[in-house]
């Protein structure tokens, strides 16, 4: 399987915020398999001109070893700096500022640790400023960074370089975020978002004082979601395009469900009622569900491919398929695309 950079690095940020043992030894072992995945990582370049599992995971990796303390080569860091510099972020049918602000804090991480030189630090200094700039003309009307979840993101690199309270984008920002807490439902969400909220962001887990944190790891057993009654219809379509797909449109029914059923339901829905054949799969990921196989279609990382889920008619759905719920009478679309 293909090296699991991000979740490596998400696992040992939350490992450094948990103020874990002084004993060094399980730490030191994985920020070394950290350093090995970027090399594995950064292999599929040779053949595809990018790291096998993006940037947004490549820029986690280094990230987490800066937030560590651990240095990294030159030549990592310059591979993001010539991704930043050639506008290399971006994918097919989606937003850039998550992969943008992971980079730009690494960035800021590694300049504010002093683990680069100066002239490096000047370089990345100024890659930083110009992510704040793109991020700001990428503000939407509703006042997020490109989407709901890489807003969070995109305000903690705000807080990092301190330039939040001069910045009107970032006000706005937050009145949206604080107006949609609801749809950051899962652990993972819910850790980007809580730093902001209190002003901090991921680069404040270096500088903590273990011995002064309070121990509030305490379990809480969250109430369930009250109960709709009632069913809703909603219409199920599946797209591939050409030429993988010269039907292109695969699927097109009307599925019953649930009055309160999420996305993911009404896929399993599909899956039971006949005729037509309906077949899908997901994999477990941090964030929740991931929608990996749909109809024997194959979302490939190798391959730049994933399963886009659209509200007709192109609306991209801010939320999983765990946690997406759908409204009587919704076309929802899956179709595969290339990021």
């Amino acid at each position: 399987e293909w090296p699991e950079t991000g979740r490596l690095a998400l696992y040992l940020l939350g490992l450094r915020a948990t103020c874990p043992s002084p004993e060094p030894g399980p730490q030191r072992s994985l920020v070394t398999w950290l350093k090995y995945y970027l090399e594995e990582d950064w292999a599929g370049s040779r053949q595809h001109g990018h790291p096998l599992n993006g940037y947004y995971q490549y820029s986690l990796g280094v990230l987490a070893l800066c937030v560590h303390r651990k240095r990294v080569r030159e030549e990592v860091i310059r591979r993001l700096l010539v991704a930043e510099q050639h506008g290399r972020f971006g994918h097919i049918g989606g937003s850039a500022v998550d992969t943008e602000a992971v980079a730009a804090l690494a960035f800021a991480c590694l300049e504010r640790e002093r683990l680069v030189g100066a002239r490096l630090a000047a370089e990345l200094r100024a890659a930083t400023r110009r992510t704040r700039r793109r991020m700001v003309k990428a503000q939407g009307r509703d006042g997020f960074f490109g989407n709901v979840y890489s807003t969070p993101w995109a305000m903690q690199v705000f807080i990092a370089t301190d330039t939040c309270r001069m910045q009107p984008a970032y006000g706005r920002a937050m009145a949206a975020l604080l107006e949609n807490l609801d749809a950051f439902t899962t652990a993972a969400t819910m850790a980007q978002v809580l730093p902001v909220l209190h002003g901090r962001s991921y680069l404040d887990i270096a500088s903590m004082r273990c011995q002064e944190e309070p121990d509030t790891l305490t379990p809480i057993s969250p109430e369930p979601p009250p109960e709709v009654v009632g069913n809703k219809m909603v219409r199920l379509v599946v797209e591939c395009p050409e030429p993988r797909c010269p039907q292109h449109r695969l699927y097109d029914q009307p599925v019953p469900v649930p009055a309160g059923a999420s996305l993911l339901d009404v896929l399993r829905a599909a899956t039971a009622q006949g005729p037509h054949n309906f077949t899908f799969d997901t994999q477990d990921t941090p964030q929740g569900p991931f929608l990996s196989q749909v109809l024997g279609l194959e979302a490939q990382q190798r391959k730049r491919s994933f399963w886009q889920l659209l509200s007709a008619p192109s609306t991209s759905l801010q939320m999983g398929v765990a946690d997406y719920r759908p409204r009587d009478g919704e076309t929802l679309t899956l179709r595969l695309s290339e990021w």
